[in-house]
């Protein structure tokens, strides 16, 4: 329970939606900005006024998983007015006042630094990144599926990392019946792959690996899908990067090559919001209620 903790949800999509409703439940006094287009669904909840004397009482902000943009911008499907995060009223929070986003960017760590709060990058936590890790492999089958005209069963599936999206799309598409290989770079990952039942391969010498494959899966935030291993794609193979804005593909040459590339980050947000949220909220409350022990037992 959070009963008496103060927490503001400013901006975002369905995910927060789901977090909303969550910290409701757990009895905390929430505050919104960026809701405005939801018709008073949340009656429990107090519109934030970042002039007003609520600030001082916000134990936690949550942000968007995107964060805010370089000028501390911050977006919202549910709202048409503009949110902006800035010094003037971020330094009238408590000291204790934790900020959560799910990725952080230059300004917002600057902010944060300047004003002397905590901030804490969602997305970078191992259990948050493991828990969405299950939505993004359900919404890559979604995809894949919609996008090809042959049975996963069967198919050559080339899978690009081994961090925690790309273990469970190997096991994923292993228990489905594919043929599954794995790009990797360390002899460490390449054992784990061999141990797996799986085909490792040599990342560090593409250009002597046979990358030809059915279904292409990349989740390396840098460039890997380049035209060497472009050209060796089938005209009927399918791309799906995973990794973040720009992706890890050359998207100009696969269309060239007439090779269909998907680039479809976020996916849990996009295909399981409600869990995603759930993710989110259940991180943030562990997270505020051991900060508030360990200051407990400080005093």
């Amino acid at each position: 329970m959070l009963t008496g903790y103060h927490v503001a949800v400013i901006g975002g999509d369905a995910r927060q939606i789901e977090i909303i409703r969550r910290l409701n439940e757990w009895n905390a006094n929430v505050y919104l900005a960026g809701f405005d287009q939801l018709n008073e669904s949340f009656t429990e909840a107090i519109d934030l006024d970042v002039e007003s004397k609520q600030v001082e009482k916000l134990d936690a902000i949550i942000l968007p998983v995107a964060g805010t943009d370089d000028q501390g911008r911050i977006d919202g499907i549910f709202t048409n007015r503009l949110i902006q995060l800035d010094e003037s009223w971020l330094k009238n929070t408590p000291e204790h006042c934790t900020i959560f986003t799910g990725i952080t960017n230059p300004y917002l760590n600057e902010l944060t630094d300047k004003v002397n709060r905590t901030l804490i990058p969602l997305m970078d936590r191992d259990d948050v990144a493991i828990y969405n890790s299950i939505p993004t492999v359900e919404g890559t089958l979604l995809l894949i599926i919609q996008h090809t005209d042959f049975t996963i069963h069967g198919s050559q599936v080339i899978i690009l990392g081994l961090g925690r999206v790309g273990m469970g799309l190997a096991r994923t598409f292993h228990q489905l019946g594919a043929e599954v290989s794995v790009g990797v770079r360390s002899t460490k990952s390449a054992a784990r792959v061999y141990e797996m039942g799986l085909t490792p391969i040599n990342m560090n010498d593409v250009k002597n690996e046979n990358m030809e494959c059915d279904i292409l899966i990349n989740t390396v935030p840098h460039l890997v899908v380049d035209s060497l291993i472009i050209k060796q794609l089938p005209s009927h193979a399918l791309i799906v990067d995973l990794a973040s804005k720009p992706g890890g593909t050359d998207f100009k040459f696969a269309e060239k090559r007439g090779i269909k590339a998907i680039l479809a980050p976020g996916l849990p947000g996009i295909v399981a919001p409600k869990t995603a949220g759930r993710i989110i909220a259940d991180v943030v409350s562990h997270l505020l209620v051991s900060q508030v022990r360990k200051e407990t037992e400080d005093e």
